[in-house]
């Protein structure tokens, strides 16, 4: 979900990622397998949504500064265990890129099609996978799009594996790391070579406050790297790069339900402070 850079090819960085989702993708249908005896008329295997924005956050970053929409399509198992699914946004607003070959900036809407994949052990703990795909502004720039390209420098295409584990029904723990470098993920050694970060990223979220609809939760989220000097997220080592605070609420019009979601946001390394809201339209 970073903003693109330009691109090399690395094949080991690709079997290692292609390893990873086959392997929760295993899980999913494994579990898949056998339920056809269980009776449940409300089962949906399918299900969509969409999102309307003012801006799009994830883990400190303000990803697009303007209006965006968001959508997602997913396959759900019948015992809610697994699920895949692809995500997309597409923003109504552009930010400026610069052309390598004109050198004028020019306006680029924010795309991204992103693929994940999570498998649920029980009510308490999951293992995530997702391919993160930004390709924002590579074609204004002058390069070539190509989609499942996951060169280290190329940009807008990295993968992260995550747990998550609740700790209580309201208490969420998210452990997340970026596998072997990611877009941009990497520090530049003195010969030249490129060393991967490998990011780690650990958030605790909380629901605080519930009264009828609406609900207050607190987060706290830090990023780090165990090998290099930099990570995707921070100039150094290590920091706290996410905190805030989500109020969410259900608004009535007439007989339709619209779920709102209001999130005020600190980056105290970028010393950028944000307010995001989240009109949920199905």
């Amino acid at each position: 979900m970073k903003l693109p850079l330009q691109r090399i090819s690395n094949h080991s960085n690709l079997s290692s990622i292609k390893a990873i989702l086959l392997a929760v993708l295993f899980l999913g249908f494994n579990s898949v397998q056998g339920q056809d005896d269980v009776v449940n008329d409300d089962y949906k295997a399918f299900t969509a949504g969409a999102h309307l924005k003012n801006m799009h956050l994830w883990h400190g970053f303000v990803v697009h500064p303007g209006a965006m929409l968001a959508t997602n399509l997913e396959f759900n198992s019948r015992d809610a265990k697994f699920t895949f699914g692809v995500w997309g946004g597409a923003s109504l607003t552009t930010v400026d890129v610069t052309n390598k070959i004109t050198g004028e900036n020019v306006g680029a809407h924010y795309q991204e099609f992103s693929i994940y994949t999570k498998y649920r052990f029980s009510d308490k703990f999951f293992i995530e996978a997702v391919t993160h795909n930004n390709y924002t502004g590579v074609e204004e720039r002058g390069d070539v799009l190509h989609y499942w390209s996951y060169d280290k420098t190329q940009g807008y295409n990295f993968v992260d594996l995550n747990f998550g584990y609740n700790v209580t029904p309201n208490t969420l723990l998210y452990f997340a790391t970026i596998l072997g470098g990611g877009s941009g993920d990497y520090e530049v050694q003195t010969d030249g070579s490129l060393e991967d970060s490998w990011t780690h990223y650990f958030e605790v979220s909380s629901k605080v406050w519930e009264k009828g609809d609406s609900s207050l939760s607190l987060f706290a989220g830090g990023a780090w790297s165990f090998v290099t000097d930099k990570t995707f997220y921070t100039e150094g080592a290590g920091n706290l790069i996410n905190v805030g605070a989500t109020f969410n609420k259900n608004v009535k019009l007439g007989t339709y339900n619209l779920p709102i979601g209001v999130t005020a946001m600190w980056n105290p390394e970028k010393e950028k402070t944000v307010l995001q809201v989240d009109f949920t339209i199905f």
